[in-house]
């Protein structure tokens, strides 16, 4: 498969070189878009021709490309929160321009106050997809005022959550394994720290932040749900930078600097709580030695090796440490990640991105004692490194082709355990698995007047390889544990076990209704070779990753959109109406008193059924003036239907939330002081209480008569949270800058509920009572110090 990619690649670069030759009578300009201050590439900078009435934007790395007849032309280069600059150009050969943009608070030549061009958001392809810039994201409300990229996005519409403390985030649909979470281009496969509270992504190294809920375009693949791709600074080539913070509970620093007369730069960005070490002083003499803290280290370098290459290294390194005493609990990512970006020509681009990415937990208890006659260590990780080469061809400013491939290769360690009794050891260890993914992809961007296109389709092809003994499964009763078939098949190492193919077709059209207005519409088809396995209301740490085999098939989503973009006031408000509808195959339940950890025959353990998921996202977006911010309302339904399970029909999912309202404001009151707030209700999410009950042996014993899954629902979930940013008037170390960061989360001190349980009431044993459990039941305020020199 890798030999076919790469046939592929050089069949695409003569063709491509052929239609170069016969289109000599027109010229290119082409070139990189950065941030004057920095270095930084900007991406998606509009880049618009006056005299043509056409344009295009830049890519991930700020590359732009776009032919045109010789001429003279005025170039208007424009992106949100910098200034607008006009370049007049004499295009009678290629010709390569390179330009520097400045935030609206510089003043440049040849410069226009202006944001980006008038008709931007209605006229691009894309929909279903937001974007939150990292200036906006450190000015809202957070929790213990450490700002969190995973949080924020949370209050876009089509996400949720299952509650406070919960990992990850839910999108149209979607459980949380279902999005593909991309840290320059690594995959992260779990984005929380302590339990869900925090997420992995130092704000002070993100440079942009994509979420893709729909029209997902050919080049990605892996996920049924959406994209969340998550871009590092790749350090600041201009001069040294230092900043961070120091919170509540943890604290942060970031260093920049460029190198090799600029032509370099790096960046090293590390974080460590340390609510542990505050809190010890108040806990009892046993818990005095709890650890529950994380740290993480984000690292990235670049350097251009002349005019058509540069090369990019970064990596992520992350962990979790929970326990005390005799017991141990941790986990955490390890991302690694190298990239060339080489032109060909001024109209083909390459990146060629390999990366290394390990996920790994471990519990144990008397591990680290050599005289306990009592111990158990449990170790799980699940490690993929690909290859991936990407191409971009301007072919002409109406039409950009992309294509490409990817080779990824799955190690995983479900469980490396052993069990020590009095002595004795019990290795209860389960075998490696082994995978391997390969996909091709070819994807084209076409205007054609009022209408713009996106099309492509996307190939891929897995294969599940041994080593690995095999085993059938035979049902005995339905929806009921099913059980292995002796002797299971032994294959040997690099024998294929199984093979699944997929075509994976993409489309998205914008029709312009007028210069403020536009339809669109998408259709997209995924796969998902990876599953998590998880019985639990939220997802954990310790869940299960497994691989698609012979018994569990790959996730399949056919998704389809349409939408209302509308630009009111010269640009100063954003509105938009979407509505989807979203059929999932080959879901994974459970069946009852499932056990998932260290299980040799766990797929005897899973049902296999359908989902579905529609809903309607209306969003209203403030871009202009001291108050920003955006209102969003989403109307939605989550539903899955498994035989056996709720009487065969279909049954809301734990993620189901019907009513999701959020408001985001951010007031800039003078130069100095910015006051936001956010505000969130949600429906509750459903719950299965008993419908009757009977005693037995003198207890009360609940019992759902009908069999019904999720037929009720907790209570509703709401919150305000405030925040005050104050910039220090004082210099920090006479040059730099600093601010200091007021916040209260859950402002008028709600409780809101987590779960809603039943159980036996203490007193009398014949009766039972609801319990409500709440994550976080009351409110926090929080200071956090700034600063940047």
């Amino acid at each position: 498969m890798k030999n076919t990619i790469l046939k592929i690649c050089l069949m695409g670069l003569v063709l491509l070189g052929n239609y170069s030759l016969q289109a000599q009578s027109k010229s290119t300009i082409s070139g990189y878009v950065k941030d004057v201050a920095n270095g930084e590439g900007l991406i998606g900078v509009s880049v618009y021709v006056r005299e043509a009435q056409t344009g295009v934007t830049t890519n991930t790395y700020g590359f732009y490309s776009i032919t045109l007849p010789s001429g003279n032309y005025n170039v208007v280069y424009s992106y949100i929160g910098y200034e607008k600059r006009i370049k007049t150009i004499d295009l009678t050969t290629d010709q390569t321009l390179n330009i520097e943009l400045g935030s609206e608070s510089e003043q440049l030549q040849e410069v226009t106050v202006s944001t980006r061009r008038d008709d931007e958001n209605v006229r691009s392809i894309e929909m279903s997809v937001n974007k939150v810039d990292m200036k906006t994201i450190k000015k809202m409300p957070a929790l213990l005022g450490e700002v969190d990229l995973i949080r924020s996005i949370q209050l876009l519409p089509g996400v949720t959550t299952v509650g406070e403390g919960a990992s990850g985030f839910n999108v149209r649909g979607g459980d949380v394994s279902q999005n593909l979470v991309l840290l320059d281009e690594a995959p992260v496969y779990n984005s929380s720290h302590l339990f869900g509270f925090f997420s992995v992504f130092n704000p002070d190294a993100v440079k942009d932040v994509k979420l893709i809920k729909g029209g997902i375009p050919a080049q990605y693949g892996g996920r049924i749900s959406s994209i969340l791709d998550v871009r590092m600074k790749e350090g600041n080539s201009k001069k040294r930078e230092v900043n961070g913070g120091i919170g509540t509970i943890f604290s942060r620093l970031t260093y920049e600097q460029p190198f090799a007369k600029g032509k370099g730069s790096f960046i090293v960005a590390g974080r460590r709580s340390y609510i542990d070490i505050l809190s010890k002083p108040f806990l009892k003499k046993d818990l005095r030695d709890s650890k529950f803290n994380f740290y993480d280290l984000t690292a990235k370098v670049n350097y251009q090796l002349g005019n058509k290459d540069t090369f990019f290294a970064s990596g992520y390194f992350g962990k979790d440490v929970f326990g005390g005493g005799d017991f141990g609990f941790g986990w955490g990512n390890a991302t690694a990640t190298g990239r060339w970006n080489h032109i060909f020509s001024n109209k083909l681009f390459m990146n060629l991105t390999g990366y290394y990415s390990n996920y790994d937990y471990s519990l144990g208890q008397n591990t680290n004692d050599p005289n306990a006659k009592d111990k158990f260590d449990w170790k799980s990780k699940i490690i993929s490194t690909s290859i991936k080469p990407d191409f971009t061809y301007y072919l002409t400013p109406n039409n950009q082709l992309t294509f490409g491939g990817q080779y990824i290769r799955y190690d995983s360690r479900p469980g490396k355990a052993t069990a020590i009794s009095e002595g004795e050891t019990t290795d209860i260890s389960l075998e490696p698995r082994y995978a391997d993914e390969s996909a091709l992809y070819i994807g084209n961007e076409q205007k054609l007047g009022r209408v713009s296109l996106q099309y492509g389709l996307r190939y891929s092809f897995y294969r599940s390889l041994g080593p690995s003994t095999e085993y059938d499964y035979l049902e005995v009763e339905k929806g009921q544990r099913k059980l292995p078939i002796f002797p299971g098949t032994s294959y040997g190492d690099g024998d294929v076990i199984k093979t699944y193919g997929n075509w994976e077709p993409r489309f998205s059209v914008n029709v312009g209704i007028t210069t403020n207005t536009s339809i669109k519409a998408s259709y997209n088809r995924t796969s998902q070779y990876l599953h998590l396995l998880s019985n639990t209301a939220a997802s954990s740490p310790l869940d299960v990753w497994t691989m698609s085999s012979a018994v569990i098939k790959p996730e399949l989503a056919d998704q389809i959109a349409l939408g209302w973009f509308q630009n009111f006031r010269d640009n100063t408000f954003e509105a938009s109406v979407e509505v989807y509808y979203k059929k999932l195959y080959n879901q994974i339940d459970y069946v009852p008193g499932s056990d998932l950890l260290l299980n040799q025959f766990v797929p005897g353990d899973l049902l296999f059924g359908d989902g579905r998921a529609y809903g309607a996202e209306f969003y209203l977006k403030k871009n202009k003036g001291k108050l920003t911010g955006w209102v969003s309302y989403t109307l939605s339904r989550t539903e899955r239907k498994v035989e056996t399970i709720s009487n065969d029909n279909w049954f809301p999912a734990r993620f189901d939330k019907p009513h999701n309202f959020t408001a985001v404001a951010i007031y800039d009151l003078t130069d100095r002081l910015a006051l936001s707030s956010n505000f969130t209700i949600t429906s509750g999410t459903p719950a299965t209480f008993p419908t009757n009950r009977y005693g037995y042996n003198g207890w009360a014993l609940g019992h759902n008569y009908d069999g019904t899954r999720n037929g009720s629902r907790i209570p509703a979930y709401h919150r305000l949270d405030l925040a005050a940013t104050l910039k220090s008037k004082r210099k920090l170390f006479k040059t730099g800058d600093g601010e200091w960061v007021f916040s209260v989360y859950n402002v008028y001190n709600r409780r809101n509920p987590f779960s809603v349980y039943t159980q036996v009431n203490e007193d009398n044993a014949l009766r039972t009572e609801a319990v409500k459990y709440s994550v976080i039941g009351s409110f926090i305020p929080s200071v956090t110090y700034n600063f940047k020199f």
